[in-house]
């Protein structure tokens, strides 16, 4: 592969992403769980290619070849050419592109942040819940807790699993126990 289609190859994956990215804004009018399900089978269907497929273009398992990309471009109302050009940030009518380049990792980081996203998978889930939560921020931020509530919440440390305890020390319990209890008085015939 030369180097100039190499360079065409990422500039349609990128402007497949920003389309991508398109859809979910125009789509998460009001966002809910329905809503952000199945978005990507959504956008494979708009696109008329399958799922699996869309899924390959984003893994980068597959390319983006000259007549998909116009089938992009027709199926999304851009003009001819649209897919192989670069498109600066500031032209972006998407909210999530700014968020999805600021998140994307350096290009030759030393050691990647692990508070960054570290694939798309990972980015196409920050933008979802950002768009969720810039939407409508109490209602996402009550969900998001309630959802990642046994996360968030540390469990108690010693109280939750105690050791396992010695056969003296079962046997040591049981005797205080027992000293505690009264004995049955017999019965009266």
């Amino acid at each position: 592969m030369s180097p100039a289609s190499r360079d065409v190859a990422q500039i349609r994956l990128d402007n497949a992403m920003r389309l991508f990215e398109e859809f979910v804004s125009a789509t998460v009018k009001h966002a809910d769980a329905a809503t952000l399900r199945g978005l990507e089978r959504r956008f494979a269907e708009r696109l008329q290619i399958q799922p699996s497929y869309w899924s390959q273009i984003k893994g980068r398992s597959r390319q983006i070849g000259e007549r998909l990309a116009r089938q992009f471009e027709q199926l999304c109302h851009k003009p001819p050419g649209w897919m192989d050009l670069e498109h600066g940030l500031a032209a972006a009518p998407a909210p999530l592109t700014s968020m999805a380049a600021a998140l994307a990792p350096a290009a030759t980081p030393a050691e990647p942040s692990p508070s960054l996203p570290q694939d798309d998978d990972e980015r196409f889930i920050i933008g979802l819940v950002l768009t969720y939560y810039r939407r409508h921020p109490q209602r996402a931020r009550n969900r998001l807790l309630d959802l990642l509530g046994e996360v968030l919440t540390p469990a108690p440390r010693a109280a939750a699993r105690p050791a396992a305890p010695s056969p003296q020390a079962e046997l040591d319990e049981w005797r205080k126990l027992q000293s505690g209890i009264a004995p049955l008085k017999p019965k009266k015939r």
